[in-house]
Parts: C-alpha cells; structure tokens; sequence
C-alpha cells in the first residue's frame, strides 16, 4: 500500500516549537543515550525518511516505539534531518509518526511522550554556540567563505538552533544524520564527514559499527553498504587474510574476520567470522563451504544475507537462495544447514531471539556432496 499523506501547514509549527519544561536532568552532549535497540531502529528511521519510503518509514516508527523511543526523540530527529532531506520529507514523516501515535493511542497501546526541548539561556547566541559546535565535529574551525549565507545558516541554524535542543544529544544527532545520509545516493563526501563528526561528537567506533548493521536488518542494504564503506575508511579497516579462493571474488566491504577455528569441525570448507557488537555476528563463507546441519534448542537465529550467493536448507525441504538482503528467522528445534554456493562467496550477519533458559546449539553430520550437489 502505498501512503499517501497531505500535510496542514500547522504541522509547520512541530519544527519551531520549542518547549519550556526542564529535562529531568543534565545530559553529556558527547554520548549516545539510546541502547543498542534503540539505535538500530533510529537508524532505520532516519534512513526511511531520507529515502522517502513511509511505508518502512511506519514500521520503523512503531519498531522504535515498541523499543521505548519517545515521541519526543523521533519527532526530533525528524525534524532536524530537514536540513540534510528537505522539509518536504520531513514533514511528511512527521505526518507518518503523527498518525501513528494516534493509532496506538486509539488502540490503547504503549507511547511514552517524553519530554520536550528545555528553555535556552536569555543570553544564547546561536552563531557562537553553533560555531563551537561545529568546530568540534569538523576537527578545527571551518569557515565556508565561497558562501557566506550557507556558512552562517551552517553555524546559527543547524548546528546553533537545532542542536541546541536537549531532546536529543550531539551523538545522538550525528547517529540520525550517519543513518540519513548513508540512504542518499551521490552524497558520499557528507557522509564520510559525518561519520568522522560521530565520532569526534562521542559516538564510540562500536557503534559506528553497528549503523550498518542495523540498516541491512532493516532491508535498507545500498544504504548500509555505503555506511560500512564510510565506517570501514574512518577505522582504517583491511583484511590482510588470503585464500586460493579470492581469484574467485571476495570484494565486499564486509569484513571477512578471523578464522572460524573453534568451529572449523562442523564446516565442510573454510569460514571466517568477524563480531559486530555484542550480540551480531558476521560469518563469511568461502566458495563451497557450509556448515553441518544442526539444530538450535531454546532460541531463534536470524540470518541476515550482506554479501555473495548461498543457500539454506530445512530438513525435508527445498533450499532456499540466499542473496543480499534476503532474511531468513530459523525456527527453534528445526534441522538445518546454510552456506555459500560453489561458484561464490556468501556473507550473512547472523544473531539470536526469543532466547529461552540455557539455549544450545546441537551440530550434526555433515551435508554430504550428494546433498550439497542436488541444490539448485
């Protein structure tokens, strides 16, 4: 369905309000304040927005209400990003988080409002403030001289008016303008400043990590293979590991890891992992190689495809391809196998849900040449 929405000019108001109540306390401008949930889905948020895709858009909304994001947070995120999107998008995703706040509302399911901007000193200047701001996310003083007008709308109004507002810290703003910027194409250069900006803003090097895998979780994956190319360039990232095989093709921006030794006997072929984060992992199978089958007790894997060509394959079914994007959730106690196809490397992000007391993975035999053979 596709969403089309008709915003009143009093929406206008929305981005130009500014509140007078008090946050509830005093925040470190210099670090992110959501949890890893919350920045996966704020991730996914501003991208939507920045694609003008509403109907993502709206799921990502409720995804992040379900992970206790404010009303207030999304309300300032989007708003902001009509400086680097264009009101036109901002104000139609404002109308997308505005119907469904009334829709969870209606239906009596959880919204936390949160609170709104607090009251700016009686002696702000918004061209020093936003100065001081800017000189800290660029590394050194920048000053536009081609256009005057752009230096000052820069200083006095982004990163002076905009990020003077407390809803949201410094880090927090350089997460939603990474994730924005990363689902714009031809917008490169900003969005390699940006990530550097994070950085400087707070935004630790894990987390920057973690920007592209949550848009590949989200289905957003052009947008997370431009954010992990930018991360990737800012940490310096290169993986000196060689196979035979790379006269095949390994040209991902995925990081191929360490060798999966610990769990090199239930693979048939070499495979490699690499963390992202605590709880996300991606392991990058070389031409021909999959696991055995095996059978997850009191959890739900999820494998996300970044990179290549594979397959996955129930017990007692056909295999299903695996390319990039396709996601696949593997039930609890069900037998299965998943790997690269023979002419090309794969690469999957893979984590667990729905995890009970105690889960367990139990390996099996090997997928045999016979089986591996018959997959089409």
């Amino acid at each position: 369905m596709n969403i089309k929405q008709i915003i009143p000019l009093a929406m206008l108001a929305v981005l130009s309000a500014c509140g007078n109540s008090k946050q509830s306390e005093s925040k470190d401008m210099n670090t992110l304040t959501f949890n890893e949930k919350q920045a996966a889905c704020m991730s996914a948020i501003a991208c939507n927005e920045a694609q003008g895709d509403l109907v993502s858009l709206e799921s990502a909304i409720h995804n992040g209400l379900e992970a206790d994001l404010t009303v207030s947070q999304i309300k300032e995120a989007l708003s902001q990003l009509y400086a680097y999107t264009g009101f036109p998008r901002s104000l139609n995703a404002l109308g997308v988080l505005q119907r469904v706040v009334g829709d969870r509302q209606a239906k009596g399911v959880k919204v936390l409002a949160g609170n709104e901007a607090s009251a700016l000193p009686k002696d702000y200047d918004a061209l020093k403030q936003g100065t001081e701001v800017q000189t800290q996310l660029t590394g050194q003083p920048f000053n536009y001289d081609f256009c005057p007008a752009e230096d000052y709308y820069l200083k006095a109004h982004l990163f002076g008016d905009i990020f003077a507002r407390d809803v949201l810290t410094h880090a927090d703003r350089e997460l939603v303008t990474v994730s924005a910027l990363a689902g714009l194409e031809g917008v490169e250069p900003q969005l390699n400043a940006h990530v550097r900006g994070a950085r400087n803003m707070g935004v630790t090097d894990e987390q920057l990590q973690q920007i592209p895998v949550a848009l590949a979780a989200n289905g957003c994956k052009a947008a997370a293979s431009r954010a992990l190319k930018a991360v990737n360039a800012l940490l310096g990232v290169e993986d000196n590991s060689r196979s035979e095989y790379d006269q095949v093709d390994l040209k991902s921006y995925w990081r191929r890891g360490n060798p999966n030794d610990a769990y090199a006997q239930y693979f048939t072929g070499r495979s490699y992992v690499s963390p992202y984060g605590e709880s996300v992992v991606n392991v990058t199978f070389e031409p021909g190689c999959r696991n055995n089958w095996h059978v997850h007790h009191g959890a739900v894997q999820v494998l996300i495809c970044v990179y290549g060509h594979g397959w996955y394959q129930e017990w007692g079914k056909p295999a299903v391809e695996l390319k990039e994007g396709v996601v696949i959730e593997v039930p609890e106690g069900v037998k299965h196998w998943h790997g690269a196809a023979k002419g090309s490397w794969m690469q999957h992000l893979t984590y667990h849900k729905n995890l009970q007391t105690n889960p367990t993975n139990e390996w099996l035999e090997a997928v045999s040449e016979e089986e591996y053979g018959k997959v089409r």
